[in-house]
């Protein structure tokens, strides 16, 4: 019998290394003052389209309810929470500063790294405007990934507003820019060059569209850049970036960051910076998140936020792919015991467990052989043998 498209079973083993890296995560999270927040794995599809979201529907898994109102699964975190501190909480003491840890749903192309379903654990940060609430959550996505046993990533981080500043600066229509951020979001160099081309843009404009994927690198890029644009929605931008990487080489984060100019998420609803996290050998992102500064607003709220979001999965592989050990807590013990004596184990088993240790009891009696090949197979550090 097989299971749905775009899932997967996760076997004790891999299960075990799951709980083990969202345990992590979780705890990291509370360090930093964040409380948990949980939403309905189902919500009516017009909540979770509203404002940009129709561009993701055709994604979506979605059915009727007995009312015949259409409903559909979850395929991010942000917008629930988005309607949920408008509507619930709308008037509590701000900042409001959430975690969550829930598995979301979106049609996708079945590959390595890539479900239909998929667990995610991700912060909003909502109501401040201010960069230090940017590199804040920068920086605990930082920390949240080197929490989970991470070494070797790399934080792309950009700005969407340089990149509508250039747009508007090259004049390019409506139908233009969207198509211009399509191609960047899918890092589609080639639409990006046969866009240019079908363009009414001089051979300087082109070049400094075509220039925007090569814009990366570090503190350095932002000056450079600069002396590029001449409109005030970029170079503010910029300025915003250059804010946000001053507070990170305060928090001590920055060897994890480089900028990346044409980077552009796949959610409209983004308004500042943004930033992807990568690791070598993974042709998608770990991470991602960003500004996200009217999506209240869509709920009847008006309220700045920022945000991001870890794939779970995708860290359990790039542990995999680096060769690091999985942060599983190891197994404790092992009782087992001799003919007669198996009142006594489990009183022993029931007062290690309440000292804290992992005990598993074996079901019925055994040889001291028979044990210590189970303690040995089942991967516990002690046997204990009652006689």
């Amino acid at each position: 019998m097989g299971i749905p498209y775009g899932t997967r079973d996760f076997l004790p083993a891999e299960a075990k290394e799951k709980r083990a890296i969202e345990s992590l995560i979780v705890r990291n999270f509370m360090r930093w003052g964040y409380d948990e927040i949980v939403t309905p794995v189902f919500e009516f599809l017009d909540t979770l389209t509203m404002g940009n979201g129709r561009s993701i529907e055709p994604y979506m898994f979605k059915f009727f309810d007995r009312q015949n109102r259409t409903v559909a699964l979850r395929h991010e975190m942000t917008t629930p929470i988005a309607r949920v501190a408008a509507s619930r909480m709308n008037g509590a003491d701000l900042p409001l500063k959430f975690f969550y840890l829930s598995p979301v749903y979106r049609y996708e192309q079945a590959q390595t790294g890539r479900q239909c379903e998929f667990y995610q654990a991700g912060v909003e940060f909502m109501g401040s405007d201010s960069e230090a609430a940017d590199a804040e959550v920068l920086a605990l996505s930082i920390s949240s990934m080197k929490n989970a046993g991470l070494k070797n990533f790399q934080v792309c981080l950009g700005q969407v507003d340089f990149i509508h500043g250039l747009m508007r600066e090259l004049h390019l229509d409506a139908k233009a820019q969207e198509a211009v951020k399509v191609a960047l979001e899918e890092h589609d160099l080639v639409g990006l060059r046969t866009l240019a081309d079908q363009s009414d843009l001089t051979e300087s404009e082109k070049n400094k569209l075509l220039g925007v994927p090569l814009l990366h690198g570090g503190p350095e890029i932002l000056k450079q850049t600069r002396s590029l644009v001449t409109n005030e929605q970029s170079r503010r931008a910029l300025d915003n970036l250059q804010s946000i990487y001053r507070l990170l080489e305060i928090y001590g984060a920055e060897e994890y960051v480089k900028f990346d100019l044409g980077v552009i998420r796949d959610f409209g609803y983004y308004t500042g910076m943004v930033f992807e996290a990568y690791t070598p050998g993974l042709g998608f992102p770990l991470c991602g998140g960003g500004r996200y500064d009217h999506m209240l607003s869509d709920f009847g709220s008006a309220c700045p936020a920022t945000g991001f979001a870890l794939g779970i999965e995708r860290i359990m592989l790039a542990l995999e792919r680096e060769h690091l050990k999985s942060p599983t807590p190891p197994k404790d013990t092992y009782i087992s015991y001799a003919t007669g004596q198996r009142n006594k184990a489990i009183k022993l088993a029931a007062a290690r467990r309440e000292e804290g240790e992992i005990v598993e009891l074996s079901p019925s009696e055994e040889t001291r052989d028979e044990a210590s090949r189970h303690q040995k197979t089942r991967g516990y550090r002690e046997l204990v043998y009652v006689e």
